[in-house]
């Protein structure tokens, strides 16, 4: 490892003043401590007319540091065009960004740190993008807020529950097959509508769709409209939590070809991880106590379509889309 430091501005202005005094480039070299070659260097190369300014030296210098280094890749307009547009309006994360870009072999690649460092210099900062002065990086999907405390107990009704998850079978607690789903509800304001959604264990496809109220009749409604569109091979069981909003998960049963529920246990969020992550990912377009009423049928569709879209990293960075339905898509 080098342990050589540039010049300073004193040592600028000690050559400046004992080269004045006729002492030869050595003497000059001793007193400073310095090699004979960087004085020598200093001096041809910031004489002006055979004359040495040691503050017109130190200008240079900052002049040329400045264009020292690798360059920013995002200073390439075309490439931080394409970045800034998927992470503020497609609310891509900087990882699914930079290996996305390198799974479709584009001309120019970014590592996920380059984008974060990115948003945190305030590189992707319009007006008015959010409350607190923090500009982009409240675009991050947790936003620097903590979870629940330690000690935090999830309120739920019990609900009488034909199977549970550890009855589940081995398809689906590995992932092997299209078709087990996981089931849960993102509320909005108390009392008035939420989403009903339904995520693929496998593909990690996601179907939602807004009910009026959340309450079991409405919401096993919703299952059964979103799935009966599907073919049987495709709806093999259901895992959700025992909210009361499940109650009526035995008329679903019977009206989709017998398909399961395997409920999980109490206060186990993780046993649904796949749906917990995916409703994580909604709050970015509903957040939290915001009433789901005045949202039209076609954003929350676009907003699914963009979920389902969405490189992920436990995909290999390809799309739940593309593996839910078996085709390829180009998306940037």
């Amino acid at each position: 490892m080098s342990l050589y430091t540039h010049l300073t501005t004193d040592e600028r202005e000690q050559i400046f003043l004992l080269s004045h005094q006729g002492n030869s480039i050595r003497l000059i070299a001793r007193t400073l401590e310095r090699s004979p070659s960087t004085i020598s260097r200093e001096l041809n190369r910031n004489k002006e007319q055979s004359a040495y300014s040691p503050s017109d030296a130190q200008v240079k210098y900052v002049k040329r540091k400045a264009n020292c280094g690798r360059k920013r890749l995002l200073n390439n307009s075309e490439l931080k065009t394409l970045v800034k547009n998927l992470f503020l309006n497609e609310q891509w994360s900087p990882e699914q960004i930079a290996n996305r870009i390198q799974f479709e072999k584009a001309a120019v690649t970014i590592s996920f740190n380059t984008i974060y460092r990115a948003i945190y210099r305030g590189d992707f900062n319009e007006p008015n993008l959010s409350s607190g002065h923090r500009g982009a990086v409240r675009k991050l999907r947790h936003k620097g807020k903590s979870r629940h405390t330690k000690n935090h107990i999830e309120k739920r009704g019990k609900i009488s529950v034909t199977h549970t998850i550890h009855e589940r079978p081995a398809a689906a607690n590995n992932r092997s097959t299209v078709g087990h789903w996981e089931a849960d509800t993102v509320a909005g304001k108390t009392g008035k509508a939420c989403l009903d959604t339904l995520t693929d264990r496998k593909t990690r496809y996601l179907l939602a769709e807004k009910v009026e109220k959340k309450v079991s009749i409405h919401v096993s409604d919703s299952i059964i409209h979103l799935l009966a569109v599907l073919p049987k091979n495709k709806r093999k069981s259901i895992t959700p939590d025992r909210g009361k909003e499940f109650s009526k998960h035995r008329e679903v049963t019977q009206q989709l070809d017998k398909i399961p529920f395997y409920f999980a246990d109490p206060h186990a969020p993780w046993q649904r991880g796949t749906n917990e992550n995916i409703n994580g990912l909604l709050r970015e377009y509903f957040p939290k106590a915001d009433d789901l009423t005045g949202y039209s049928k076609d954003y929350i569709n676009t907003c699914i379509e963009k979920l389902n879209k969405r490189p992920r990293k436990c995909l290999g960075w390809k799309t739940p889309y593309e593996l839910f339905f078996g085709k390829v898509l180009r998306l940037i």
